[in-house]
């Protein structure tokens, strides 16, 4: 009996940490003041928590993005900022050795690990650089984006008394509505941005049946937490990795691409609240490692943003780099009012060719482009040109539509913004501004063959024709 009394006091009582993860999930939820659908699971997680209604990616992919929030720190500030780079699996065989020119930091997980905490993930990881799930996962499996795991205990079997650090990894609208054609194409608004054909319209009905679908196994996961008695001691974050897959919004830097819904809730929380200051991806460390009493590292980029003593940020950064084997370089900084885009490869237009070319969408879009029946507002992205630079008000237009880095009256906002990006890419050493090694082009020509056009691959071509 005393021996069963001391096991109840040595319980670790400190906060469960939850990642509820959303892949491509734009945040057309009912909370954040969309009508045409309700999603009352994620809408009550809010009232029950915080709202945070500028909350920023570091990047428009996942792969990079992931990158970052497991680390605290901005992609381009490890070397992480491509694609799918800095992986054995990813580089193919024979390719010799690859200096990762990452710093020796550690991940969330293996921070929280070594701090006593069972550490889970169901079921994407998905990072730019090499790990072992074994370091940093106590339960770590590849399976379909979805709940099941968690809700059916697997995720948390075999973790005794020891307070948890899970990420649930749900499909979002990645993974089709499965089921759920509630919203016709018909019912949605197309943005400005886009052309109104069908195809359009159809992708994003079919985005909204997929937030449905993903506002339901949200409710499997706080049902499952307060069934077991867990809800009142696990902290949730709720959140997206970046917007969903239509051509202006997935991969790039505009609000459709980074500007992502968070919600916090759960142990600690204030309930009903509504926070408009800029929040970063890489942020999400910090505060869930501070959630759990753990101190956050001197290295860390992230900052604990749930802390009394959070001072705002002035701006947070977005950056895009090589996606699969389109060569990109893209800066964004946004501020309260503006965002600032710095384009470095103004001698290719936006569409280039990616992954989504065989898209019914994209046929679509570069038809529209070849007989010029796009109008001046879609020419913004479906131009055979993009500007250096980029300027938008994102009070009195947000949907990115007029370019004011040529208007005189916004010259000192232009200045402004040129210099924050040139101080932070001197301060976090941005590993984006050197070109990429000729392994990382090389294991990506590898990869992708003759659908790496772009010139930068023109000097290791001869190199994999060598190795044939």
């Amino acid at each position: 009996m005393f021996f069963f009394f001391i096991m109840i006091q040595a319980k670790d009582k400190r906060s469960n940490v939850l990642w509820i993860y959303l892949e491509d999930v734009s945040g057309w939820f009912s909370c954040y003041g969309e009508t045409l659908i309700d999603t009352p699971n994620i809408d009550q997680l809010a009232k029950e928590g915080i709202r945070f209604d500028r909350f920023y990616t570091p990047a428009g992919v996942c792969s990079a993005t992931r990158s970052a929030i497991l680390t605290g720190m901005m992609q381009t500030s490890i070397g992480a900022h491509n694609h799918r780079s800095c992986r054995a699996n990813f580089r193919g065989k024979n390719m010799g050795e690859y200096d990762r020119n990452v710093l020796d930091i550690l991940t969330i997980p293996e921070i929280f690990r070594k701090n006593g905490y069972w550490t889970a993930n169901h079921s994407k990881d998905d990072y730019n650089f090499d790990w072992d799930s074994g370091k940093l996962y106590d339960y770590g499996k590849q399976s379909r984006l979805n709940p099941d795991a968690f809700i059916s205990g697997e995720m948390l079997e075999g973790r005794v008394e020891k307070p948890f650090f899970l990420q649930v990894q749900l499909s979002g609208g990645k993974g089709g509505p499965q089921g759920f054609k509630v919203v016709q194409p018909e019912q949605v608004k197309v943005p400005p941005y886009y052309p109104d054909i069908p195809s359009v319209r159809s992708l994003i009905a079919e985005h909204y049946n997929c937030l449905l679908k993903t506002d339901r196994q949200v409710g499997q996961i706080v049902g499952y937490l307060k069934e077991k008695k867990l809800y009142e001691n696990t902290r949730i974050f709720l959140f997206s990795d970046h917007g969903m897959k239509l051509h202006r919004h997935k991969q790039f830097l505009y609000e459709g691409g980074i500007h992502m819904p968070l919600i916090v809730s759960g142990a600690g929380i204030e309930k009903g609240g509504v926070r408009d200051d800029l929040v970063s991806g890489i942020d999400l460390s910090a505060a869930s490692l501070a959630t759990a009493g753990i101190k956050v590292p001197d290295y860390m980029e992230g900052r604990d943003f749930l802390s009394k003593n959070h001072k705002p940020r002035e701006f947070v950064v977005a950056a895009r780099d090589r996606c699969d084997y389109t060569i990109d370089h893209i800066r964004a900084i946004v501020t309260k009012r503006f965002k600032y885009l710095k384009n470095y490869l103004t001698d290719r237009p936006y569409m280039q060719p990616s992954y989504k070319d065989p898209w019914q969408v994209s046929k679509d879009f570069r038809r529209l482009m070849a007989e010029r029946k796009m109008n001046e507002v879609q020419k913004v992205f479906f131009s055979d040109k993009r500007p250096a630079e980029e300027l938008y008000d994102l009070e009195n237009d947000p949907h990115e539509i007029y370019n004011l880095a040529t208007d005189p009256k916004f010259k000192a906002e232009l200045k402004r913004h040129r210099k924050l990006l040139a101080e932070w890419i001197q301060e976090t050493g941005d590993k984006g501004q050197l070109p990429e090694s000729d392994l990382g082009l090389l294991s990506t020509l590898k990869r992708w063959g003759d659908k790496c056009i772009n010139p930068e691959y023109d000097r290791v071509r001869h190199l994999l024709k060598s190795k044939k």
